[in-house]
């Protein structure tokens, strides 16, 4: 894929003091004219308002356009103009490109008609061909290399974007010997193809198991299993003869990630809970060799390109610059948080010989869900039907608006979608406006579970903000995909807290496309380095937990009652309960992702091993062997030797919260500070700079070359390094 595109992959998911800045919250930038603007509800257009997909054969000639333009800009920029036209060029040409890609990959996991799906793969294959010949063109490279010596740019933003547009050339490979670039181009291609057989083969193969009789699984989780029936041939008390075949009630577990975190918290049945949990991380088998493929495939690459890892290649540009640094960044949290966490372990492992009266038994992997829910309720007197009762779906946007108005003194309206425009009815569109500065930027919201949709929650990006002329700005359009059970004109969708948080974490990403005001698209919001990416969508996760923004909406679906203060502690409590087990998991997912695509040894290992191994090390728990749940953690896709960076997020994010947002998090002077120090920016400037002028020092160090977050504020938080 062309490096001119940066831009955050679907995530299946992913602190009043101000500190000090250049920037002047006064001096907030006003952009007065759109390029993209709502239709009329009556006028027809295509999918995301793009015309040309008003019909999946639309793909077709929105790929053509894309690519006649990209030419006639390419030709423009072989003429060699001024450094700043050639900038702009070049930012044009991404974005042209970025519309169609984008496009096709949220048509490609969302739309109902396969035909529009089909369509939009092809036109997804077609451009990355001609992003590929981009990739390869040394005259843009040569115009760009030319931009950035010349040193006659005007700003900042310019000049940055000059340098990384040449260094993201250089890492396709453009200064290689033709046979090396042509070997990297293929390699390119490879990847594309294992990572898009990896993702349909977990939609394809989600696992399943037959549970008989059906009483063994309890009525809260019926609503996600298939009835099934078998026969049981019965025996008649006067005779031996068989009487009629009966039919024997069951269920089917699919045992997909979503229906698997249910199953796995709900059913007290211990057989039932560790079949589900075998099968579901046992899918699919075909991904061990895509894996395999993937791993030595972009090895391949990051040795042609002249280093060590794969690893290395791809933490060059980001905060931390090298694996050296990533690890010991790991090996530091995870050496403070291994105490607590197995404080923890031992906890639930005597509740469940307690529970089971047996005074010895090992606490298996399918355990931990069950138990330690039943601890948190148990401890707290929660039951999570009463807490979901309390965040009615349409009340959850509401609230999302109401800290949006709060914040930023920004409204989101919602408006009619053209005809034509949506793809599916349940999808709303949401304007977010500004009083002084209008509208601000676009929202699909597709929240609703359905067949054939992508699984997870994810933030998807349509267009990105630029800026046109002086008083023209390309505002941002964006798209949230959640997974709710029930549909638009449902009343009984009811959010669980973690559903809830997830919301929080996506609309995160979504403010900071929104809000973006860069002159380039290329830093467009999310377009950000890797290790900085989920620090917006983690801060805005502590939004979800404060009784303050939950008490503004969060009301019972039938009596009005605003959630009781009292109950959120109780929430809050039983949150921090076992907070020490989920960060060491997602410190031991790292650990998985930097060492699958680290340096790789002589004689290959395969990654079940690899897991196994990591497991037993890192953690008191046990792996199940034959399981190989890496197959379906497509984070190892999207944010390959990345994963890190949630961690990296966790704790900029703690920092924020406590420094800035925890004194009133609903201010307009926390809002101000968070937009035009931080979320306006996008990519436009240094990461630590931005993070160090929110809140000054304290938030980051720097580490052999690198830089890493400082731990302290997630520490406190979590009360980590105290004694137990």
């Amino acid at each position: 894929m062309w490096h001119l595109i940066r831009r955050i992959a679907p995530n299946l998911r992913c602190k009043p003091f101000i500190g000090s800045s250049n920037s002047d919250p006064a001096r907030t930038r006003h952009y007065y004219t759109s390029v993209v603007a709502p239709r009329q509800s009556g006028a027809s257009t295509g999918l995301y308002g793009f015309d040309h997909l008003k019909s999946p054969n639309g793909f077709q000639r929105f790929v053509d356009e894309a690519i006649e333009r990209s030419t006639e800009l390419v030709s423009y920029i072989s003429a060699m103009p001024e450094s700043s036209e050639i900038i702009r060029a070049m930012d044009e040409i991404s974005d042209t490109v970025c519309s169609v890609v984008d496009s096709a990959e949220l048509c490609r996991n969302t739309h109902p008609d396969r035909e529009f799906v089909e369509e939009a793969n092809k036109a997804s294959m077609r451009i990355n061909e001609y992003l590929h010949y981009l990739n390869t063109n040394h005259t843009l490279y040569d115009a760009v290399r030319k931009a950035e010596q010349e040193n006659h740019l005007l700003t900042e933003e310019a000049q940055r974007a000059a340098h990384y547009l040449r260094v993201d050339f250089e890492r396709g490979g453009i200064h290689l010997s033709a046979d090396k670039l042509d070997r990297v181009n293929q390699l390119n291609i490879e990847i594309s193809q294992l990572c898009r057989e990896f993702n349909e083969n977990i939609i394809i193969d989600p696992g399943s198991v037959d549970i008989f009789p059906s009483s063994r699984m309890p009525k809260s989780v019926h609503h996600l299993l298939k009835p099934i029936y078998r026969s049981t041939p019965g025996i008649l008390r006067e005779t031996v003869l068989p009487r009629d075949t009966m039919k024997e009630k069951g269920f089917r577990i699919t045992t997909d990630p979503q229906n698997l975190s249910s199953v796995l918290q709900h059913v007290s049945d211990d057989e039932v809970r560790k079949m589900a949990y075998i099968q579901g991380n046992s899918v699919p088998v075909a991904n061990l060799g895509i894996l395999d493929k993937l791993i030595a495939t972009r090895h391949e690459l990051a040795q042609i390109m002249g280093y060590r890892s794969y690893a290395e290649f791809t933490m060059k540009p980001n905060m931390a610059s090298s694996p050296a640094v990533v690890m010991s960044f790991l090996h530091e949290i995870g050496k403070m948080v291994r105490p607590r966490a197995d404080e923890e372990f031992r906890k639930i492992r005597d509740f469940k010989r307690e529970k089971s009266g047996r005074e010895s038994g090992d606490l298996e992997p399918w355990d931990e869900a069950y138990y330690t829910a039943l601890m948190k309720s148990s401890t707290y007197n929660l039951d999570s039907s009463v807490v979901a009762s309390y965040f009615p779906l349409p009340q959850c946007i509401e609230g999302l608006k109401v800290m949006v108005e709060s914040l930023f003194g920004a409204t989101f309206h919602s408006i009619p979608l053209a005809p034509g425009e949506s793809w599916h009815e349940d999808v709303l569109k949401l304007s977010l406006h500004h009083p002084e500065e209008g509208d601000l930027g676009y929202l699909y919201l597709d929240l609703y579970s359905r067949k054939g949709k992508y699984p997870g929650f994810a933030h998807f990006a349509i267009k990105g903000g630029r800026r046109i002329s002086e008083t023209e700005y390309q505002l941002p359009v964006v798209a949230l995909v959640c997974n709710f059970s029930g549909s638009r004109n449902s009343s009984t969708a009811r959010l669980n807290h973690w559903e809830l948080e997830t919301l929080f974490h996506e609309f995160g990403h979504a403010l900071h496309s929104l809000l973006s005001r860069t002159d380039y698209q290329h830093f467009s919001g999310t377009r950000v380095v890797l290790d900085l990416a989920e620090t917006p969508s983690n801060l805005f996760e502590y939004f979800a937990w404060d009784y303050r923004v939950l008490k503004t909406f969060a009301r019972h679906y039938s009596t009005g009652e605003i959630i009781p203060e009292k109950l959120v502690k109780s929430m809050q409590g039983a949150r921090k309960m076992f907070a020490a087990t989920e960060l060491q998991r997602q410190i031991f997912y790292a650990l998985i992702d930097q060492t699958l695509f680290g340096e790789q040894p002589a004689t290959p290992r395969d990654t079940s091993s690899i897991v196994a191994d990591l497991k037993r090390q890192y953690t008191s728990w046990n792996h199940v062997e034959g399981t190989h749940w890496q197959t379906r953690f497509n984070h190892l896709l999207n944010y390959g030797a990345g994963y890190y960076s949630y961690l990296y997020a966790k704790c900029f994010a703690a920092t924020i919260w406590q420094k800035l947002c925890r004194e009133d998090p609903l201010s307009l002077t926390t809002g101000t500070a968070l937009r035009t120090i931080l979320l306006q920016h996008g990519g436009a400037r240094e990461p630590a700079s931005l993070l160090n002028g929110l809140v000054g020092e304290g938030i980051l160090r720097h580490c052999n070359g690198g830089i890493v977050p400082d731990i302290t504020s997630l520490c406190e938080e979590m009360k980590l390094g105290e004694n137990i």
